[in-house]
């Protein structure tokens, strides 16, 4: 087994969803599914909306939509990346998930473009009951 990390899985949340939140959540199962491979793995999977979406809540602010999201969504992703050890980065416009690319590169940390590639990912796991997009 490879040595444990933590692997902020990064994609479409919001992008090219009008704020929808069927949408939204349908971006977020996607993001999810990457987490029992890594898990499997061995490693600890991360999603910022896992730790942003609560934070919003509990702030009083509406959802992802509320303008108090932007001083929340991309501040929580940057802060977690200073604890993570590399970054999946799932396929789909996102300009977030680039940010997070962007700041995992500066930071010399990994990144993965597919499940497969993280390390310890096995094929059959690698490939959860639905497709990961």
């Amino acid at each position: 087994m490879s040595t444990p990390m933590m692997i902020l899985i990064a994609g479409p949340y919001a992008s090219g969803t009008d704020g929808d939140p069927t949408l939204m959540a349908e971006n977020l199962k996607r993001l999810e599914q990457a987490a029992w491979p890594i898990f499997q793995a061995g490693h600890v999977p991360m999603i910022g909306e896992w730790v942003a979406l609560p934070v919003l809540e509990s702030a009083g602010a509406s959802g992802p939509t509320d303008p108090l999201a932007a001083e929340v969504m991309y501040p929580t992703a940057e802060r977690l990346l200073q604890h993570c050890d590399a970054v999946l980065r799932l396929p789909g416009a996102s300009r977030g998930a680039d940010q997070d690319v962007a700041i995992a590169e500066s930071r010399g940390l990994p990144v993965y473009y597919a499940i497969e590639d993280v390390p310890g990912v096995a094929a059959e796991t690698a490939t959860p009951s639905a497709p990961i997009a």
